[in-house]
């Protein structure tokens, strides 16, 4: 398929909204091989405490818990989002706007992520996160 003229974006990892974080540790370490836990931190400019899970594959699960996971837990919906690792965060945006994605969170630095900068928007595809690479 050519994709002329597209950004590379690479999936980093999903994220998944959770309620208690602990105990979605040991749910998920019970059907999965949890090589690595983070830190728990409190990031400000997302309003929600996060930790990051490598299983044994290298795949990465992001936890969320906080105001912002709400709703999305109250209609049981755990899967928050799917995030994208991108050298081209603005025009990445913009191709998104452009065929009608809603821009929820501009570019902020992310505790989690070193300060990378991150970006949330609405898509046919559901809600992502856009990473700088």
């Amino acid at each position: 398929m050519d994709m002329g003229g597209v950004e590379s974006m690479k999936l980093h990892h999903i994220g998944l909204a959770t309620s208690n974080m602990e105990e979605t540790k040991k749910y998920l370490s019970e059907f999965f091989r949890i090589v690595d836990v983070s830190d728990t931190v409190y990031d400000e400019n997302q309003g929600a405490k996060l930790c990051m899970l490598t299983m044994d594959d290298g795949t990465l699960i992001e936890l969320i818990e906080g105001d912002v996971v709400r709703n999305y837990i109250k209609k049981r919906n755990f899967m928050y989002h799917a995030c994208y690792q991108t050298d081209n965060m603005e025009r990445v945006i913009e191709r998104f706007t452009k065929k009608g994605a809603l821009l929820v969170s501009e570019p902020k630095e992310a505790v989690l992520f070193q300060n990378r900068k991150v970006a949330f928007l609405m898509t046919e595809l559901g809600l992502i996160e856009l990473l700088e690479g």
